[in-house]
């Protein structure tokens, strides 16, 4: 009898023991490695996600309250390549004196890198904004070595005041309030239709489930 308590003490020490081990060697194992969170992090207004970033609003409602006098400011970054007053010399870059609804290309004298002056249509809002977001990427193998303005305020209120030495162009108009109601109010019906023929469709189930109990 006291055999058999010992021998079965010393199993229960092992397997006390083992167990130990195993969880101090997990520990041990682990310990300079970070545990991946079931929730990743937190979003952070303004910082572009991988499944997408936020949507930029339209140049057309940016133009529609766009700065001048705030454009002349900013154009100062500009100043070291570029004249803009009527009859100005070219400079590294080329006079933008009239610079809106011309091709890209149309400064005469002035040596465009063949990137730009290859792009067909003619300079307006959209594409001007395009540029000035990044140059490089507008326009691969391009001479223009600035290297772009992030903030869409900036670039609104520079190529408002781009518009105003020569060009004149009139500002494209805004995306309609009334437009984007209507939208709304019509994706609510949608909504609202499919929840109703979901109800039916389950009411229909429930109805056939019944008559097939009886």
């Amino acid at each position: 009898m006291d055999n058999n308590n010992t021998i079965a003490g010393w199993v229960l020490a092992g397997g006390i023991a083992a167990l130990g081990f195993s969880i101090l060697s997990g520990k041990y194992f682990h310990a300079d490695k970070n545990e991946r969170p079931e929730t990743m992090g937190y979003v952070i207004e303004g910082v572009e996600s991988s499944d997408g970033g936020k949507e930029e609003v339209p140049m057309s409602m940016m133009l529609a309250k766009a700065d001048i006098a705030a454009g002349e400011a900013v154009f100062k970054k500009c100043v070291a390549c570029h004249t803009i007053n009527q009859g100005g010399a070219n400079g590294i870059g080329p006079n933008l004196w009239d610079s809106l609804g011309k091709p890209h290309g149309h400064v005469a004298g002035f040596a465009y890198s063949d990137a730009l002056a290859s792009i067909e249509g003619d300079w307006n809002f959209d594409n001007m904004n395009a540029w000035l977001i990044s140059p490089r990427k507008y326009a691969p193998g391009t001479k223009m070595t600035f290297a772009g303005l992030s903030k869409p305020e900036d670039r609104a209120n520079v190529i408002a005041y781009m518009n105003a030495q020569g060009s004149n162009l009139p500002y494209p108009e805004p995306p309609a309030a009334e437009e984007a109601a209507a939208e709304g109010e019509e994706a609510v019906a949608e909504a609202e239709a499919d929840a109703a023929a979901s109800e039916v469709a389950q009411e229909t189930v429930e109805a056939d489930e019944a008559a097939a109990a009886e």
